[in-house]
C-alpha cells in the first residue's frame, strides 16, 4: 500500500476517530480499495503493508466482518496473481482472529461449490489453489488439504461421465502442487505417492483424439506441442525430482513464519465433487503453446526449461494478468512489465518479443494451422512481416503458405490506405502477389458487348436510376428482359429471371461504385426491387453470383454488400453458405475474406436465434411478475374474466415468440446442415480424384479445406453441441471417408 496508507491507518487513535465520523459506505468502500490494492508498488515492504493492512482490517472486524470476508473471498476468486499475499493477509487475520480464519475458510468453500454449480470453473481453479496455499500460512490443516485433493482424483474412478470432468479436478489438484506440494509431501508423503500414483495410471489411459484439432503446427520442430495436462504431469513429475524446490513464486508469509506458526489451524469442511449432469460444461483441453526456449535469448536471464514448473507459474501468472486487464491495454501492460521477479526471468520472450516472434511465425508458416495464420494476419502488428526480407516466397507456388499469406497481408492494408499507394511501396518484383486494382466490373458499360442480352435494357436502366426512377418504373423496365427459364415464367415476370437479376444488380452497383454509403444507399431505395427478384433460394443465389462478378477485384466492398443484404433480409444466410461453396467462388475458396464473411454470416444467424429466445424469456418473466403481484393482493375481488384479459396478450405474445424461436432454431440448424453437407462434398470430391489420379491428397488446398472445418467445429462450438446428434446420424456416418470423419470424432472427443 502507499505510505498515506500507513499515516491513516496507523496513527494511534486517529483511524477510530474517522471510522466515527464516516458513512458506513465510504468506510467499505476504502476497505475495498485497501485491500484491492495491496501488493501494488509502493514505496513501503510488501510485509509492513500487509501487517499494517491485517491491523486495520481486525480493528474493523467488529463492524464490517461480512463485506471484508465477501471482498476476500471475491479477491482470491477474481485476483489469482497477487494469490500469496492475500493468502498471507488471511493467515495474519487468522493469527489476530481465530474464529473469522475458520468463517473464511468456509465462505470459501461455499463460494467454490457455487463455483461448480454454475460452471464457472476457471475461478474455482483459483479458489483451490488459494485453499491449498492457506495451508502454507497455518490456516488449514494439511491432513484436510489432503483429503480434498483425495476426492478430487477419486472422479477418476466416476463411471458413465465426459473425460473433461475427470480433466478439470487432474487439473485443480495437479496445478495447485507448485505451491503447496513441499508442505503435503513432508506431513503426507505417503497419502500424496498414492494420490500421485493414480494421477499416473489416469494420465495414461485418458484418450487424445482431440490433440491435432488444437495444435498451432503440424510439425513438433523446433518445439513439441504438449497436450496441457500431459506438460503439466512432466512439470511436476520434476519438481517432485527437485524435491519439491520451487524458486520463482513470491512467497509474503515466509516473513511472518514467526507468527503462523503459533496459529490453531482448520479443517477443511467435508468437501464432494458435485455429481455430473446434463447442465455440466467443462473446460475444453487445450494444447500448450511453445515459441521460445532458452536458446533464444543467450544474453539475459536464463528461459526456465519447457518441463520446469516455473515455466508453468510464470506461464499461469501473465495469463491471469492478461485476463484480468484485458480492456485496459495500457494498466494490462503495466501490470505485465511490472511482474514480480521480471529480472529474474527473460519476460519479453515470455510475454512474446516482438520483432524475433514476427520472423519465427513467418519462417513457420507452411506448418502453421489456416486458422492461427488468420489471426497473424489480423494481428494489429502484421504489416511489421513485411519489413524483413520476404523475397523467398515469389520462388514458390503462389498457393504455398508464405506468398498466400503475404498477399493477404498487402490485401488488409488496403483497406487502411489506398491501392496506388500499395502499388508505390511494394517492390515490382512482387507484382504478382499485389491486390488487384479494386474497380467495378460492369459488363454493360463497353458498347463491344452491345450483343449481350439486355445489354438495351441496362441502358434505359441507368437512365431511369440517374432520373431517380420509382420502383414500378423500374419493374415496368425489367419486364422486358427475356427470360432464359421461359417455362418457369408466372407470365407477371418477377420468378427467377437470371438475366433480369444481372442486368439489374449489375447496373445498380456500377451506379452506386462511388462509396460504400452510395451502395448502401442503392440497397435502400430498390429494396423492394431486390426482395421481388431475390424471392427465390435460386434469385438469391444469383444476387450473390452478380455482386461477385461486379466486384471480383475488391473483397472488402463484397465483404461489406453480403453483410448489408444479410441485414436487410434481401438474402439469407443459407444463400450466403449456398454461395460460398458454389463452383463459380472456387478460384477464392481458400481465400481469407470468404472466411470473414461466412463466420460472420453464422454470428449473425446465431444472434438473431438469441435475440429472439431473450425476447420470449423477458415475456415469461413478464407474465410471471404479473401472476405474482396478483396472488400476493389477496384482497382483490377482480373476477377471472379481468385475469384473462390482463394475462391475454402476453400469453399471446408469448406463443408467437415461441413460434419465431422454433423458426429460427430450425433455420440455424439448417445453415450448420448446409456448411457441414458442402465441406463433405467437396472435400470428398478432391479425395476420390487423388485416389483416382495417384496424386498425393495432402495439397496446400486440402490442408486449408480439412482445418477451415476445424474452424468452424471450434469457433461455434456452443451452438454445433446442440445439433450433435443430428449431425452424426445425417451427415458424419460411419460410411464417410476417415480423413473428415476424424475431425469431427476430434471435436466430440472436446466435450467427451
Amino acid at each position: 500500500m502507499s505510505r498515506r496508507r500507513h499515516s491513516d491507518d496507523s496513527d494511534a487513535g486517529q483511524p477510530h476517530k474517522r471510522r466515527r465520523t464516516s458513512e458506513p459506505s465510504e468506510i467499505e468502500e476504502r476497505l475495498e480499495s485497501l485491500i484491492c490494492r495491496v501488493g501494488e508498488k509502493s514505496n513501503s515492504s510488501l510485509e509492513s503493508n500487509l501487517e499494517g493492512l491485517a491491523g486495520v482490517l481486525e480493528a474493523d472486524l467488529p463492524n464490517y466482518k461480512s463485506k471484508i470476508l465477501r471482498i476476500l473471498c471475491t479477491v482470491a476468486r477474481l485476483l489469482p496473481e497477487k494469490l500469496t499475499v492475500y493468502t498471507t493477509l488471511v493467515g495474519l487475520l487468522n493469527a489476530r482472529n481465530y474464529n473469522f480464519g475458520g468463517e473464511f475458510v468456509e465462505a470459501m468453500i461455499r463460494q467454490l461449490k457455487e463455483c461448480l454449480k454454475v460452471n464457472m470453473y476457471n475461478e474455482a481453479v483459483h479458489l483451490v489453489r488459494f485453499l491449498s496455499d492457506l495451508v502454507n500460512c497455518h490456516v488449514i490443516a494439511a491432513p484436510s488439504m489432503v483429503a480434498m485433493f483425495e476426492n478430487f482424483v477419486s472422479v477418476t474412478q466416476e463411471e458413465d461421465v465426459p473425460q473433461v470432468r475427470c480433466d478439470w479436478y487432474m487439473f485443480a489438484f495437479l496445478s495447485s502442487l507448485p505451491w503447496v506440494g513441499k508442505e503435503l509431501y513432508e506431513k503426507k508423503d505417503a497419502e500424496m505417492d498414492r494420490l500421485l500414483s493414480q494421477t499416473e495410471s489416469y494420465l495414461k489411459r485418458r484418450q487424445k483424439i482431440h490433440v491435432p484439432m488444437l495444435q498451432v503446427w503440424t510439425a513438433d520442430k523446433p518445439h513439441p506441442q504438449e497436450e496441457y495436462l500431459d506438460c503439466l504431469w512432466s512439470q511436476i513429475q520434476k519438481l517432485k525430482k527437485d524435491r519439491w524446490q520451487e524458486r520463482h513464486i513470491l512467497r509474503p508469509y515466509l516473513a511472518f513464519d514467526s507468527v503462523l506458526c503459533e496459529a490453531l489451524q482448520h479443517n477443511l469442511p467435508p468437501f464432494t465433487p458435485p455429481p455430473h449432469t446434463e447442465d455440466s460444461v467443462y473446460p475444453m483441453p487445450r494444447v500448450i503453446f511453445r515459441m521460445f526456449d532458452y536458446t533464444d535469448d543467450p544474453e539475459g536471464p536464463v528461459m526456465p526449461g519447457s518441463h520446469s514448473v516455473e515455466r508453468f507459474v510464470i506461464e499461469e501468472n501473465l495469463h491471469c494478468i492478461i485476463k484480468s486487464h484485458w480492456k485496459e491495454r495500457k494498466t494490462c501492460a503495466a501490470q505485465l512489465l511490472s511482474y514480480p521477479g521480471n529480472n529474474k526471468i527473460p519476460l519479453n520472450y515470455h510475454i512474446v518479443e516482438l520483432a524475433q516472434a514476427t520472423e519465427m511465425l513467418y519462417m513457420r508458416l507452411d506448418t502453421m494451422n489456416t486458422t492461427c495464420v488468420d489471426r497473424l494476419n489480423a494481428f494489429a502488428k502484421s504489416h511489421h512481416i513485411l519489413s524483413f526480407d520476404r523475397s523467398d516466397c515469389l520462388t514458390q507456388d503462389l498457393e504455398k503458405p508464405k506468398p498466400k499469406f503475404v498477399r493477404e497481408v498487402l490485401e488488409k492494408c488496403m483497406r487502411l490506405s489506398y491501392h496506388q499507394r500499395i502499388i508505390d511501396i511494394v517492390p515490382a518484383s512482387f507484382s504478382v502477389l499485389s491486390p488487384a486494382n479494386p474497380v467495378c466490373i460492369y459488363k454493360y458499360g463497353d458498347e463491344s458487348n452491345r450483343s449481350l442480352p439486355g445489354y438495351t435494357v441496362a441502358l434505359c436502366l441507368t437512365i431511369a436510376i440517374k432520373n431517380k426512377a420509382s420502383n414500378d418504373e423500374i419493374f415496368s423496365i425489367l419486364k422486358d428482359v427475356p427470360n432464359p427459364n421461359q417455362d418457369d415464367d408466372d407470365g407477371e415476370g418477377f420468378t427467377f429471371n437470371p438475366l433480369k437479376i444481372e442486368v439489374f444488380v449489375q447496373t445498380l452497383l456500377h451506379l452506386a461504385a462511388k462509396s460504400f454509403s452510395h451502395s448502401f444507399s442503392a440497397l435502400a431505395k430498390f429494396h423492394e426491387v431486390f426482395k421481388t427478384l431475390a424471392e427465390s433460394d435460386e434469385g438469391k443465389l444469383h444476387v450473390l453470383r452478380v455482386v461477385y462478378e461486379v466486384w471480383k477485384n475488391h473483397p472488402q466492398m463484397i465483404a461489406v454488400l453480403v453483410d448489408k443484404m444479410i441485414r436487410t433480409q434481401i438474402v439469407d444466410c443459407a444463400a450466403v453458405a449456398n454461395w460460398i461453396f458454389s463452383s463459380e467462388l472456387a478460384h477464392d475458396f481458400t481465400r481469407f475474406y470468404i472466411w470473414e464473411i461466412l463466420h460472420s454470416t453464422i454470428r449473425k444467424m446465431n444472434k438473431h436465434v438469441l435475440k429472439i429466445h431473450k425476447e420470449l424469456e423477458e415475456t415469461k418473466a413478464r407474465l410471471a411478475r404479473q401472476h405474482k403481484r396478483r396472488d400476493s393482493d389477496d384482497d382483490d375481488d377482480d373476477d377471472d374474466r379481468s385475469t384473462d384479459r390482463e394475462d391475454g396478450p402476453l400469453e399471446e405474445q408469448i406463443e408467437r415468440l415461441q413460434e419465431k424461436v422454433e423458426s429460427a432454431q430450425s433455420e440455424q440448424k439448417n445453415l450448420f446442415l448446409v456448411i457441414f453437407q458442402r465441406f463433405i462434398m467437396l472435400l470428398t470430391e478432391h479425395l476420390v480424384r487423388c485416389e483416382t489420379g495417384g496424386i498425393d491428397v495432402f495439397t496446400p488446398w486440402y490442408k486449408s479445406c480439412i482445418e477451415r472445418l476445424q474452424q468452424i467445429f471450434l469457433q461455434h462450438h456452443q451452438i454445433i453441441q446442440q445439433y450433435m446428434v443430428t449431425l452424426e446420424n445425417l451427415l458424419f456416418t460411419a460410411e464417410l471417408d476417415h480423413h473428415i470423419l476424424a475431425v469431427f470424432q476430434q471435436f466430440c472427443a472436446l466435450q467427451a
